[in-house]
């Protein structure tokens, strides 16, 4: 059995975050609502009407990443990380998500969540393939506590060995 963290600091987290218009509420993989985001807590369920209902107020187009926009983002995680000394210990971004196991001391995981997606935007941008004003991703995001280092191991295969296959390069 693994040894539980005996502080009250997390070893780590699982931060996701997710393109715009590409998760509604309603969706059939279930959703989390802002109100029911507790540990333990049950998804929302698959709701078509949800689903009608949060198309028609999407004010454009979902968000897909090809892939130099996968790398570019990668790339800001892995500079993010780096600038602000915290431990990225797995990486993976998806078409329409990105997926890391970072720590970094006592930080609370909202703004390093914040952080993640504003360098990533910010990159996109100053590359040039990024050139709407309003951000590429969907507000808030996922930070899932790590306390165990079995389940740190957990997290970081979870990122590097199960989004599905390798992405085609030539997006």
């Amino acid at each position: 059995m693994a040894k539980w963290n005996d502080t009250d600091t997390p070893i780590a987290y699982l931060i996701t975050f997710r393109t715009y218009g590409t998760w509604l509420h309603g969706d059939e993989r279930g959703s989390m609502s802002r109100h029911r985001n507790i540990y333990g807590t049950s998804k929302l369920k698959h709701e078509p009407k949800w689903i009608v209902t949060n198309s028609e107020r999407m004010n454009r187009e979902p968000v897909i990443l090809d892939a130099k926009m996968r790398s570019i983002v990668k790339k800001a995680v892995i500079e993010t990380c780096e600038f602000r000394s915290w431990n990225l210990y797995a990486i993976d971004v998806r078409t329409n998500h990105a997926h890391a196991v970072v720590s970094a001391g006592d930080r609370k995981p909202e703004p390093m969540l914040n952080a993640l997606k504003s360098n990533a935007t910010r990159l996109l941008r100053s590359l040039g393939v990024w050139n709407d004003h309003k951000s590429p991703w969907s507000d808030k995001g996922s930070n899932r506590y790590i306390w165990t280092e079995d389940s740190l191991a957990r997290a970081c295969s979870y990122v590097r060995d199960h989004q599905g296959g390798d992405l085609p390069m030539f997006d």
